[in-house]
């Protein structure tokens, strides 16, 4: 997550002072910005070696974990929050994923690109594929395996028994409520059992 409003809209969702997992946590940005705007604590999970190192020099608590493994070293309700932050569309078991995630939290945020938004659907009506701040790679050297639609999470979720507590979009740090899935580059789910 490099656009600093929008990290800051998603911390915004974080209740002061909880314990938080955050999932693919890359540099350790968004944990950092949470331990000292929120007075949150928790860890990160990160596979990459910078990133890692990163995020101990940002102080922020990491584990090294491959996020396809699953969260099995965590129990239920270990956390008050998952964040799962431009992660969802890089895993191969993101419906194991969603579920581990309200799994291990009592709310998980998910926020990942949206697929429809405007900008990207008429892109593809030229008949070539998006190249945005959001989706910034060529299809073919992206690390993201899949894309997806604010509403494709909403049908995902209800599939698996979640609960939506809230969802909109943001675009440059602003909440999208109406029409997100066409006025919004990134998607937000806050989730629960």
């Amino acid at each position: 997550m490099s656009d600093l409003r929008t990290l800051h809209a998603i911390a915004e969702l974080v209740p002061q002072g909880s314990r938080v997992l955050d999932l693919g946590c890359g540099n350790g940005a968004m944990l950092a910005h949470l331990q000292s705007a929120r007075g949150c604590t928790g860890y990160g999970v990160e596979i990459d070696d910078a990133n890692v190192q990163a995020c101990v020099q940002r102080g922020v608590n990491v584990l090294q974990l491959n996020l396809e493994d699953g969260l099995a070293v965590f129990d239920d309700a270990s956390f008050d929050v998952v964040l799962q932050i431009d992660t969802l569309q890089n895993l191969r078991n993101a419906e194991t994923m969603l579920r581990e995630t309200v799994r291990v939290g009592r709310i998980g945020i998910v926020t990942f690109p949206n697929f429809a938004h405007w900008p990207n659907r008429l892109s593809v009506l030229r008949g070539r594929m998006p190249v945005t701040r959001r989706l910034p790679y060529q299809w073919y050297d992206t690390p993201n395996i899949r894309v997806g639609t604010h509403a494709d999470l909403a049908i995902l979720a209800a599939r698996n028994g979640l609960r939506i507590h809230d969802s909109f979009g943001l675009q440059e740090g602003r909440c999208v409520r109406l029409l997100p899935n066409l006025l919004a580059g990134t998607s937000v789910y806050k989730l629960a059992r």
